[in-house]
């Protein structure tokens, strides 16, 4: 036998031990599980091998699978609200770990702008919201997810076109001319929302899904740190991150539709003609009955509409780099024919940590929507201009009239009937007219942070908000009536609008404990700039259709126009927490604003705060109730800014458009000033006082939180009309306070935690607003012909005439009343004979008496059941759509209610004669009780079992505004045809309807 050579041996050694010795350290499968201090499974949990990224999800069952994983491992097991865990495998291939809650991970650590606080040391009023909450119900942007859970925040939704914007209000309407919306910061992002009924909401274009947690910061303690900009209360949203561990794959799907929650009964087209006749005392049919029902518009209109969602999302990461990256696709028809909205978003995050006194991070989110708008909605008691709505022309439309030609092509209305409607516009035409928004926008945040020294930390952060928006119209020529068509007709205009924004914010913080003492200074240094730039073109009479408005050079009419503005804020601001034995607290904060858009004597504001809290429960006399969990007393009070208020310049000399002249024989445009300088034109300054009180019961099942305040808004900017002696028609200036006072409560109880288990939470908010002055002893102004506002009183008033009736037969018409026989009455209350307007009063209130939401969460084994209720009670609606409706005016369609109108026969007290000839008063008919309880939403719920490869799958129903409880007769309370307004709410004039929608859906980690 050949002899093994010594050397030959001695490599052999080299490679085969080190192999065995790897084979002998690593355990092939490991299992395990991961439950609670009760037993209970932890599906979700992280099980990562430390210092590795190696590492896997429990699945629904608290069941992990590892395979080869080293003998000599660490396992790190987190779970949100528990202790992180580690365990050292030892060759062991079977682990049973149990986690112990973590009170100061329960919910405890919430965002107060530049860090977080622990919950047991906030001495402002804050409340937060869950990102899981908020896509409980399918919803276009974050706003509309928050109606009804926070007190203290009313949410209306303005318009329910899919993107429609909405309003919101934290304690209360703050301005007159200004902006009462809330600042929303997204990841240090600063936007804002016009609230404009018209318009597309920013926070459309932000997929909701995308979202962590909202924080919404509502004293003056909380929302000082933003200064010029918190008097309206502040909204942070924090986004989704990537964290260290397994990576996880979550993909989240749904598909729905959605249709009209109520329809208007409308006369049909036998009681229409009927109606006619008596409007224009002739036969203009000759026979009503044989026209029978005819063509109810409403049905043409709304459609059965479909929705989807789709998203995916991958994160994960190691100790020192985590990532997040993330896509959605939003599809929402609308229910009205030819509305549609999309969104398509992508986000990514990167935090990674350089060494162990560096960091670096960033995030991206972009989005690409489109919104197909229709005409809704109009701000006019103008008959005519109603109908130019499609909502109007909707209602309006005679039902005598058909939608279709034969071809299947529109049918003008004034190709109809010899033309007599043509003043009614067929709402299918207005459907063909484009009307889209396309909108890019890239919200980008970088920052690095630096650990200086022990407990000294500075980050620097560079935010973005790039967006551009291109507006596109066209009014087709072929929905026109062919003795309409002219050398004008074709209507189209194109505009772009961008805007930058960008914020770089310098942060220093320290921290230091000492004892029982800690104490917390952060300091920021911070500038802003806001670009605006916007052009458009306008043009009518083209010779076809052919082209739309993609070639606004072959119509014969055109004008341009173009804006271009600038507005900048300097800060600093500078805040002190300091603690005494999780006992007491003390927060005192100051920002000092600078803003380009002010009076040269105003360009700086100083914005102050101070806030205490005191833990009752660590005093040794009620530290051992067993009643109480915890009891905090919480105290604040400081002065807020609202730059928003004004837009650029209005502190400055302005110039315009004048009226243009023929020079030389030359045309010239005209130039004149437009605008008086005011030096002293300055921020809107509110103060706001606030008392709090936490309590939690029975080991932290049952909480409450209530909070008193009373805020105090001055130095409102207000335009103010001059007399034409002046040369200029009004001047922007500070010239009137308000005063918003009020009471919020929120319950949150877990009634059962065994196998079944059930959650609620309620809230309620009580908010009471008053006009204190408008400058000069003046104690009315006249907003419009229903509305005022009077000093001593809310903003949001109606005042009108007050309904009497109808005159009967041989009873005397009073003299200004514009009445006869079978119309309207209205009441003298002066009792001088006349109507005048002197008869006029407060008829209603736009503002509720209260706004409450109610949920409720069940869960039993793998099933779960949730439900949402919103409310707003004591509120008044003008309705008026139904002032115009409710006038036979002639020419167009009105309520059914007018088939009981007035006659020498039929001597009816409520719905005036048809030969009345449209004489309705603006009387307090019009105003409704706005009440309501809404069903939100209600979902129903089932984790599938385990699934190889897939940590957990959960399937559902859904249906959102499922039933709406109200005595409000026209299509939804929930209304406000004037947006953003301050003055003028709660007003009806046939905005886009709301819209029920039923769900399914799936959700899928992996």
């Amino acid at each position: 036998m050949k002899k093994t050579s010594p050397l030959f041996s001695l490599l052999l050694l080299f490679i085969l031990v080190p192999l065995c010795l790897h084979a002998q350290s690593l355990v092939p499968v490991i299992t395990g599980k991961v439950t609670d201090e009760k037993g209970q499974a932890l599906p979700g949990a992280t099980v990562a091998i430390k210092g590795t990224s190696k590492g896997t999800l429990t699945n629904n069952t608290g069941m992990f699978t590892l395979k080869d994983v080293a003998a000599n491992s660490i396992l790190l097991i987190t779970f949100q609200g528990y202790e992180n865990t580690t365990v050292d495998i030892r060759g062991q291939a079977k682990i049973t770990v149990t986690l112990k809650a973590d009170i100061s991970k329960l919910g405890d650590v919430v965002v107060v702008g530049y860090g977080t606080q622990k919950k047991i040391a906030s001495t402002g009023s804050i409340a937060s919201v869950k990102g899981a909450d908020i896509t409980q119900t399918p919803v276009t942007n974050v706003a509309q997810g928050l109606a009804a859970r926070v007190p203290g925040v009313q949410i209306t939704q303005n318009n329910a076109a899919p993107g429609g914007n909405i309003s919101v209000r934290i304690r209360g309407t703050n301005s007159i001319n200004g902006s009462s919306e809330p600042l929303y910061i997204i990841d240090g992002i600063q936007i804002s929302n016009s609230g404009g009924v018209g318009d597309v909401s920013p926070l459309s274009t932000i997929n909701p899904n995308d979202i962590e947690s909202v924080e919404i910061l509502k004293d003056a303690s909380s929302t000082a740190i933003y200064g010029a900009r918190g008097a309206n209360g502040v909204v942070l949203i924090t986004t989704k991150r990537g964290k260290s561990g397994a990576t996880r794959v979550q993909l989240d799907m749904y598909r729905g539709i959605q249709n009209i929650t109520k329809k208007l009964n409308m006369l049909n087209a036998t009681e229409f003609a009927k109606l006619e006749n008596d409007i224009y005392n002739s036969q203009i049919y000759t026979d009503p009955a044989s026209l029978g029902a005819g063509t109810n518009w409403q049905d043409v209109i709304y459609r059965q509409a479909n929705v989807q969602n789709y998203q995916a999302s991958v994160s994960g990461g190691s100790d020192k780099t985590q990532f997040s990256l993330s896509g959605n696709f939003f599809d929402q028809e609308g229910i009205i024919i030819s509305s549609e909205f999309k969104r398509y978003s992508l986000r990514t995050t990167l935090d990674h940590t350089i060494s162990d006194h560096f960091k670096v991070g960033t995030s991206v989110l972009t989005s690409y929507t489109i919104n197909n708008n229709i005409p809704t909605g109009i701000n006019s008691i103008d008959g005519p201009l109603v109908t130019q709505s499609i909502v109007g022309a909707t209602l309006g439309a005679p039902p005598t009239l058909v939608p279709y030609k034969e071809d299947g092509s529109v049918y003008p209305f004034a190709d109809q009937f010899k033309g007599r409607y043509r003043e009614v516009s067929n709402p299918v035409g207005l459907a063909q007219i484009t009307n889209r928004n396309t909108i890019r926008r890239t919200l980008a945040n970088v920052y690095g942070e630096a650990k200086i020294l022990s407990g000294l930390t500075y980050r620097a952060s560079f935010n973005a908000d790039v967006a551009n928006t291109l507006n596109d119209y066209y009014s087709p020529i072929y929905i026109l009536g062919k003795a309409e068509v002219n050398a004008n007709s074709g209507q189209a205009a194109k505009g772009n609008v961008n805007t930058t924004n960008w914020l770089h914010e310098s942060i220093l913080t320290y921290n230091h404990d000492f004892g029982a003492h800690n104490i917390k200074f952060t300091g920021v240094y911070a500038i802003q700039s806001n670009l605006y730039n916007d052009n458009s073109i306008n043009a009518n009479g083209f010779p076809n259709d052919a082209t739309a408005n993609e070639a606004v050079q072959l119509a014969v009419n055109r004008t341009v126009s173009s804006n271009r503005s600038k507005e900048s804020l300097n800060s600093y601001m500078g805040r002190i927490n300091y603690g005494y034995a999780n006992k007491y607290f003390l927060d005192v904060t100051a920002r000092y604003d600078g803003a380009s858009k002010f009076g040269e004597n105003h360009k700086w504001g100083f914005f102050p705060a101070i806030a205490g809290a005191w833990r009752i429960i660590e005093e040794p006399w009620v530290k051992d109730s067993r009643v109480f969990s915890d009891l905090k007393l919480r105290v604040s009070y400081g002065r807020t800014g609202n730059a928003g208020a004004i837009s650029p310049y209005q502190s400055l000399a302005l110039e315009g458009s004048g009226s243009n002249y023929q020079f030389n024989h030359i045309y010239t445009v005209g130039i004149s000033p437009s605008g008086i300088p005011n030096v002293d034109l300055r921020w809107e300054k509110s103060t706001q006082a606030n008392i709090g009180l936490d309590m939690s019961f029975f080991e932290d099942r049952l909480a409450l939180t209530a909070d008193i305040y009373n805020k105090k808004t001055k130095d409102l900017l207000f335009v103010k009309n001059l007399p034409l002696s002046s040369g200029y028609s009004a001047i922007t200036g500070n010239f009137a306070s308000i005063r918003n006072k009020g009471i919020e409560l929120a319950v949150n109880g877990r009634i059962l935690t065994g196998r079944f288990k059930w959650n609620m939470n309620a809230n309620v908010s009580v908010n009471r607003n008053e006009l204190l002055s408008l400058e000069g002893g003046v104690n009315e102004y006249v907003l419009s012909p229903y509305s005022v506002l009077r000093v001593g009183q809310p903003l949001g008033i109606f005042k009108t005439y007050v309904f009497d009736g109808i005159y009967q037969t041989g009873e005397t018409v009073l003299p200004g009343s514009g009445s006869r026989t079978g119309g309207v009455k209205v009441a003298d209350l002066d009792k001088d004979g006349q109507i005048t307007g002197n008869d006029q009063t407060i008829t209603g209130n736009a503002n509720p008496s209260f706004i409450f939401g109610l949920s409720s969460n069940f869960s039993y084994r793998n099933f779960d059941l949730s439900f949402f209720l919103s409310g707003v009670q004591g509120n008044k609606v003008f309705n008026l759509s139904r002032y115009t409706f409710e006038n036979g005016l002639g020419g167009r369609n009105v309520l059914a209610g007018l088939v009981d109108r007035w006659s020498a026969t039929n001597p009816n007290n409520e719905y005036a004669s048809g030969f009345q000839g449209g004489r309705l008063p603006v009387s307090d008919r019009f105003i409704e009780n706005g009440s309501y309880i809404r069903m939100k939403n209600i979902t129903l719920g089932y984790r599938l079992p385990n699934i190889k490869h897939i940590t957990s799958a959960r399937i559902y129903i859904s249906s959102n505004n499922l039933f709406t409880i109200t005595n409000y007769s026209g299509y939804d309370p929930e209304v406000n045809s004037f947006g953003g307004s301050n003055t003028l709410i709660g007003v009806d004039n046939l905005v886009y309807p709301m819209a029920r929608s039923f769900l399914v859906g799936l959700q899928v980690g992996l």
